[in-house]
């Protein structure tokens, strides 16, 4: 089992937060931060972050910090970010349309390489440099362009099956932002995003008069 498949799953939502923070100072010109520095940004205790960060490699010095250069560049491989990852959105409806436009993606690592769609007055249009293409031809692509991430942007109705035909086609990881639960058992990686949920249970936290972040609560 690899160091990656050890971490818990909270401490990898830290750790892309951590990344963040590290990132953030390096390009500001700083050169080493302290656990109680990043805590005091992210709201998080010191020892959390010493003991999160435990799991990227012992690279902090007592009394000094860490090395932000060497922070970043541990964190960006553990996380899977030292390399591109090719990806296809399927759906090129207005969700779609927004993905495809979202330029911290490519600076993230993640390239969109190939965009599908069944109705046939959006096939043969390009949205921001993309061209839609069929879904017949989504096997193909995917394979011929070795894409291993799917973000999946179509009605609840379609989005089982636009799973399975991107898992078939070799996709090991998918987006998926269809208000349904994706049935993929241990054949890829899933994340979903409900944006109706999320905003229902932000708009029940107000209600009540509640602060702080519902992330927490994941």
């Amino acid at each position: 089992m690899s160091a990656r498949q050890t971490i818990p799953g909270p401490t990898v939502k830290r750790l892309t937060l951590y990344l963040r923070e590290a990132e953030r100072r390096l390009a500001a010109g700083e050169s080493q931060v302290s656990s109680r520095e990043l805590g005091r940004s992210l709201g998080l205790g010191d020892t959390q972050i010493r003991k999160d960060l435990s799991h990227v490699g012992q690279f902090g010095q007592a009394g000094v910090g860490y090395r932000l250069h060497s922070l970043v560049e541990q964190l960006r491989g553990i996380l899977g970010k030292d390399r591109i990852w090719r990806t296809a959105v399927v759906g090129a409806g207005r969700l779609g349309q927004a993905i495809m436009s979202y330029g911290p993606f490519a600076r993230e690592g993640f390239e969109i390489c190939a965009v599908f769609d069944a109705a046939p007055d959006m096939v043969g249009k390009e949205v921001g440099g993309h061209r839609i293409r069929p879904m017949e031809d989504l096997e193909m692509l995917v394979r011929e362009r070795e894409i291993l991430l799917g973000i999946v942007a179509v009605p609840r109705e379609a989005a089982q099956q636009v799973a399975d035909r991107l898992i078939e086609a070799g996709v090991l990881g998918l987006l998926n932002f269809a208000p349904t639960r994706l049935d993929v058992g241990d054949r890829a990686s899933v994340a979903s995003v409900d944006l109706s949920s999320r905003l229902e249970r932000l708009a029940f936290q107000v209600s009540l008069g509640l602060k702080g972040s519902i992330d927490a609560e994941d």
